[in-house]
């Protein structure tokens, strides 16, 4: 849960930049929110976050 929410807020803090530098419109910005929304309740929603899982675990697992 915690990385999830980590992801989201990454994300929603990218968004906004991206807004408020111009690089991208509301009106664009609206529907790839709408877009994530919709992608989350569809049947795809458990791959992908099992790929993003994946990454995390990949990514948790190397030592620096």
């Amino acid at each position: 849960m915690a990385i999830s929410l980590s992801v989201v807020l990454l994300l929603a803090i990218v968004l906004v930049v991206l807004i408020r530098g111009g690089s991208l419109k509301g009106g664009p910005a609206v529907i790839a929110v709408l877009f994530g929304f919709f992608l989350a309740s569809t049947g795809m929603a458990d791959d992908i976050q099992r790929f993003l899982d994946s990454i995390t675990q990949t990514i948790g697992s190397i030592k620096f």
